[in-house]
């Protein structure tokens, strides 16, 4: 089964294959420059979701998938939120978004036991303008005082998830693709996939 991610972002679409495995052929949209970016104006996850996978399926013909997901830091009021990606500034690198993100941690004085936070995702699967679905997956942590680990990518080198002593950037691919945010979120998605190749 071939699925089209709503991304130009070559890490989510490498972990999305590695989560979903051979069976499926995952690409995205670096293959097509002349569709625009979508701009996320919406207030959550799964708004954002659904406004770039309804966005694409518009242009592209197949299943459309979007994935919109995030850090949700307690101490900071849920912060970065939906912002996770721009948190530091519009066009920012990882490092600047940790770097920030750590900085107001810092700010707010928050030890150990109340550095906890949640990776959130939503995933909108669409097809010719239409959604046929959302999926979503959170995994809680804690947010540690300085970057470890060279795996992973985004706010992995600072989360640490419940239950585990490594970061997301220290534990292997192959383990965290079992339990991260994004592999929750695609369990319910394989599950209407499977449906829709019975269907058709």
């Amino acid at each position: 089964m071939q699925l089209i991610v709503a991304t130009r972002n070559a890490h989510k679409t490498r972990e999305i294959q590695q989560i979903l495995g051979p069976t499926f052929t995952v690409s995205d949209l670096s293959a097509h420059p002349e569709i625009p970016d979508t701009r996320e104006t919406g207030k959550s996850f799964g708004e954002n979701a659904i406004l770039k996978a309804v966005g694409a399926s518009g242009h592209l013909p197949g299943l459309i998938l979007a994935d919109d997901s995030g850090l949700e830091v307690d101490a900071l009021g849920g912060a970065p939120g939906i912002f996770s990606a721009r948190y530091a500034n519009e066009n920012a690198t990882d490092k600047q978004n940790i770097d920030k993100l750590l900085v107001e941690l810092a700010r707010t004085g928050a030890k150990e036991t109340k550095r906890s936070a949640r990776f959130c995702c939503v995933i909108a699967l669409a097809r010719q303008g239409e959604l046929l679905g959302t999926f979503e997956g959170i995994v809680e942590g804690t947010i540690i005082e300085r970057a470890r680990g060279l795996h992973g990518f985004g706010y992995d080198p600072i989360f640490v998830p419940r239950g585990f002593e490594k970061t997301f950037a220290e534990l292997p691919a192959e383990v965290k693709n079992t339990l991260s945010h994004r592999a929750k979120a695609i369990r319910g998605l394989t599950t209407k996939l499977a449906a829709l190749k019975t269907a058709d």
